[in-house]
């Protein structure tokens, strides 16, 4: 039934043209780079080479890069390529093209414009003075799981909301607007449906924050959001600043809560990693947390690439208007990138250049040190509080995401 009902979708999308905004079903070779056997890619996601072509059914050519050189070499290539998919977007579907914005879907100069607006928040200096209220809610979240167990899910009472009210403290949101956030934030990341739910979510979630917007004009916050009104004024358009605030949900809410529930899974079942967090000097914890990202790599994709220009890539021939999916999963766990065992957590790991768990190039992930603050906060605090953590069913029981954006769990139950 499934097949049928997919071979009908995609006869539609020949007859139209490819909306990304009415595609409710992906083809099975599109859906490689995001699926997973419990924490790893599938390991048909390595074969064919660092480079190959996908045979997808739609009138567009796209080339699928596991390779880690040949990975930096696209997302670092910022003449050759564009991130801006509105071309994808007929005008008339669920979601149009007004509802796709903010930096990862911008190419210069409006992502170098955007990008100064925000990137002055992000560097580490300025986010060590976040780190007092992210211990404090940290602490809350925990208090919040001891009373809830065990056994209790972390993923409900800890990865989610520690995330998630760090960004909306950042951007000055209200407190009520953190459940519908944290609920289309993870819908937009879900692909099961095709790409139609997920620029749905993205459609509704730019409408709260259109609102969030309208409020910050009227009585500017301590937050992001209100310093950037108070500093450009109507210089910086509601449109231009619902962008940034979408980006920053986007990139720091559920990235952010997977890497702790997929980072906590993983060790649980490495004692050594484990105690590194728990008992090891702020260098070791740093050491973990970099390779956790390496290996768990939860955001999957980078955003899509178009060419520019006819090209190659690899010694594949690109048209211009042709797309590039880089894989960041497969990218980190490149052999001729990371050495030996690359599907082993290694702390320490001899590398080059570092991973590409926040992408590279002028769309690497601004709040990446964001991320790693979090995650050098919440792991230690959690291993130290519960040292006998557990998990609380069977690893087969647990619910991956299927196929997804952001990979992870719905849930983690845990003991202590």
């Amino acid at each position: 039934m499934r097949d049928r009902l997919g071979r009908l979708a995609l006869r539609r999308v020949r007859r139209r043209g490819l909306d990304l905004s009415r595609l409710t079903f992906l083809p099975a070779a599109a859906t490689v780079p995001l699926r997973r056997v419990d924490v790893d890619p599938v390991p048909e996601l390595r074969d064919g080479g660092p480079v190959r072509r996908l045979d997808l059914p739609f009138d567009l050519s796209v080339l699928l890069v596991t390779g880690a050189a040949e990975a930096r070499a696209v997302l670092a290539d910022r003449d050759g390529f564009s991130t801006d998919v509105r071309h994808l977007f007929s005008g008339t579907g669920p979601a149009t093209a007004d509802d796709v914005g903010g930096l990862g879907f911008t190419d210069p100069p409006d992502h170098t414009r955007l990008r100064g607006l925000v990137a002055p928040e992000f560097t580490r200096a300025r986010l060590q003075r976040l780190g007092p209220a992210i211990e404090e809610t940290v602490a809350r979240q925990l208090d919040e799981l001891e009373a809830a167990g065990p056994p209790a899910d972390l993923a409900r009472l800890v990865s989610g909301p520690v995330p998630m009210r760090t960004v909306c403290d950042l951007l000055g949101l209200d407190r009520p607007d953190e459940q519908l956030v944290t609920r289309l934030a993870t819908r937009r990341f879900d692909a099961a449906r095709g790409t139609a739910g997920a620029f749905g979510a993205v459609s509704a979630q730019r409408r709260l924050l259109f609102d969030a917007v309208a409020r910050q004009r009227r009585d500017p916050g301590d937050g992001l959001l209100g310093r950037i009104v108070r500093e450009h004024g109507d210089a910086v358009s509601d449109a231009d600043l619902a962008g940034l605030a979408d980006g920053i949900v986007t990139g720091g809410f559920e990235t952010t809560a997977s890497t702790i529930s997929l980072g906590t899974l993983v060790l649980l079942r490495d004692p050594a990693a484990a105690a590194l967090v728990r008992e090891g000097p702020r260098r070791d914890v740093e050491t973990v947390v970099d390779e956790l990202l390496r290996l768990l790599s939860v955001v999957q994709v980078a955003f899509p690439r178009f060419a520019r220009r006819d090209t190659e890539v690899a010694g594949h021939r690109l048209r211009a208007g042709d797309a590039v999916l880089v894989s960041l999963s497969a990218a980190n766990r490149d052999p001729a990138w990371a050495g030996a065992h690359p599907d082993a957590l290694a702390p320490g790991r001899p590398t080059r250049g570092g991973h590409l768990a926040f992408g590279h190039g002028i769309h690497r992930c601004v709040g990446a040190e964001l991320a790693r603050l979090e995650l050098r906060i919440v792991l230690p605090a959690l291993f130290r509080r519960f040292p006998d953590l557990a998990l609380a069913v069977p690893p087969e029981r647990l619910a991956f995401r299927r196929l997804s954006f952001v990979y992870g769990v719905d849930a983690l139950p845990v003991t202590f």
